[in-house]
């Protein structure tokens, strides 16, 4: 199982904000995360600020390394860096090399993918619901659809013996604990209480489905700021004692080493 170290294979949380507000104020960093796997780097939501989080990580991350960006949505706070985090992978253009995985709206009508940088990486591949993806030796599942005001898809993926799920922005719907059934589930819990009419999930939300999946491990994750005003860290506690599942909060800069 995976320990909050980093070392060879590893997830790195290159931030934990979630929605508009922290991510404005910088209250917790919003680059994204970065997974190491059998040689094989793949930075999944680049947020504002990505590039930054590589160059600041200790050890230093370097983009140009990386195989693939993955887009699990279109909103800011998941793809303000995504142009940047091209070239910097392709080399300022000048090496044709990689893979952008993204849902199709992100390239459409107002993308969010310039037009110049779609043609740097050697290939785009339009993310669909339920299907499987391979780059080098990292392999990874879609979701179902989420509920959520852009295409939006969670993910699932294996790093050694270990099962690994994000489940990224949506609001709750019963189906999801079915998809989400892993050894390691890193959930993104936007509110401390309920908001019915944002597609968001609370703690609550994530309390029921931490309690339906039943992981060796759940990662909190991607905090608005009610989240942070509750301090995520001691409603992580509060949850590992309720549920007797190991849950942690998870902080800008930590890593899980495989």
């Amino acid at each position: 199982m995976a320990r909050l170290k980093e070392k060879g294979d590893f997830i790195k949380f290159l931030g934990t904000a979630g929605a508009r507000f922290v991510m404005i104020n910088q209250l917790r960093a919003s680059g994204g995360l970065w997974i190491s796997y059998k040689g094989t780097n793949v930075l999944i939501d680049p947020g504002p600020g990505s590039i930054v989080r590589c160059a600041a990580s200790r050890p230093k991350l370097d983009p140009s390394k990386l195989d693939a960006i993955i887009l699990t949505h279109r909103h800011l706070d998941h793809a303000n860096d995504i142009n940047v985090m091209i070239e910097a992978m392709t080399e300022g253009g000048f090496k044709k090399r990689g893979i952008l995985f993204c849902p199709v709206d992100a390239i459409e009508e107002d993308p969010v993918i310039l037009k110049h940088t779609r043609g740097l990486p050697e290939k785009i591949e339009i993310l669909e619901a339920n299907k499987t993806y391979q780059v080098g030796g990292f392999v990874f599942q879609t979701s179902m659809r989420h509920i959520h005001p852009v295409l939006t898809y969670g993910l699932k993926f294996n790093l050694k013996d270990t099962s690994v799920s994000l489940l990224t922005d949506t609001k709750y719907f019963p189906q999801l604990a079915d998809f989400y059934k892993t050894d390691i589930l890193i959930i993104c819990v936007v509110f401390f209480l309920p908001r019915e009419e944002v597609d968001h999930l609370s703690l609550s939300d994530a309390q029921n489905l931490i309690s339906q999946i039943q992981p060796k491990k759940a990662i909190l994750t991607h905090f608005g700021m009610t989240m942070l005003k509750a301090k995520p860290h001691l409603q992580a506690e509060e949850l590992s004692k309720k549920l007797g599942i190991e849950i942690v909060a998870a902080y800008d800069g930590m890593s899980l080493d495989f």
